[in-house]
Formats: structure tokens, sequence, C-alpha cells
């Protein structure tokens, strides 16, 4: 076993975990975080999307160990952040959404690409997900909630 000690959603926890353990199994069988889908666990899918000293990263091919000293933020570490509220509420408004499987994933790169700038077209928001997959809604809403956040967002600061 192999001690770390991570920040997760603004907490510290210091925890014990097996060297091969993913940082995606850790935070949802050893944390209980399970709005981290994992499906692929070849980091194709973008389903188990975190952010990882602030910089959006595949949960499943990253080791829970290699996270020492990091600060890792999970879907449920967005509450009150009105960026990610705005994201919320477009997902809802504009039916982005059905089996809800890659929801997290696509709301969490979503706020990154806000955040970075990276969403004032639907072209440029295409690119941006490019590296997350959604089986059931074809995508066309998705791209036009997120457009709506943007734009909603550009008011609202950086999110943090």
């Amino acid at each position: 076993m192999t001690a770390i000690r991570v920040i997760v959603n603004g907490a510290e926890v210091i925890d014990n975990v097996a060297p091969r353990t993913s940082l995606g199994d850790w935070l949802r069988e050893g944390r209980n975080l399970t709005g981290t889908h994992l499906a692929c666990e070849h980091g194709v899918c973008g389903a188990c999307t975190v952010l990882v000293d602030g910089e959006p990263i595949r949960a499943c091919l990253m080791l829970a160990a290699a996270g020492e000293g990091s600060e890792v933020r999970t879907i449920e570490g967005f509450d009150a952040d009105p960026l990610m509220m705005a994201l919320r509420d477009a997902f809802h408004r504009r039916h982005a959404l059905q089996c809800g499987f890659c929801t997290s994933g696509m709301l969490i790169t979503a706020w990154d690409l806000i955040r970075r700038g990276k969403a004032s077209s639907a072209a440029e928001i295409r690119r941006g997900l490019a590296g997350n997959i959604c089986r059931c809604t074809g995508y066309t809403n998705i791209v036009a909630a997120i457009a709506e956040a943007a734009t909603a967002a550009e008011g609202v600061g950086d999110g943090e």
C-alpha cells in the first residue's frame, strides 16, 4: 500500500492505496464519489474526467498514488460554482442529456472550455468535446447548452 495525501473537493484526504489503483477507482470506491463514471478505462470516452490541479484529466489513466500532493475536483465539488450552475441549467433546458452517463465528464470539460475561453463557436466547442463520447444525444443539444452557458457566464468570472 502507498500512503497519499490529496485535496479532494477542498478537503484534505489521507489514505492508503494499492499502487495500481486508478484515480477513478479510488474516487468511486475509496471516497464514494460516484459522479466520476468509468467506462472505457482507456482514456477515450471522457466519462471519468476530473480536474487535477485545475487541469482536466482522465481519472481512469492516472494512478491514485500519482495524485500525491495534488488537488482533485470531481463533479461533486462544483455544487455552488456559478459557471457549473449555468451549465447544469443550460443542459437541463436544452435537453443535453439522456442516460446521463457521460454528463459529469461533459460538464467538467465544458466548464474548462468556457473558463479558458474556448467556447466561442459551435466548431470550437465541438473540437473541445472531441475527447468526450455520448452515445445518446448526437451532441447538437450539448453544444447548444455549452454555447448558451458560455454566453450567460460572460459576466460571471472564471467559475472558481
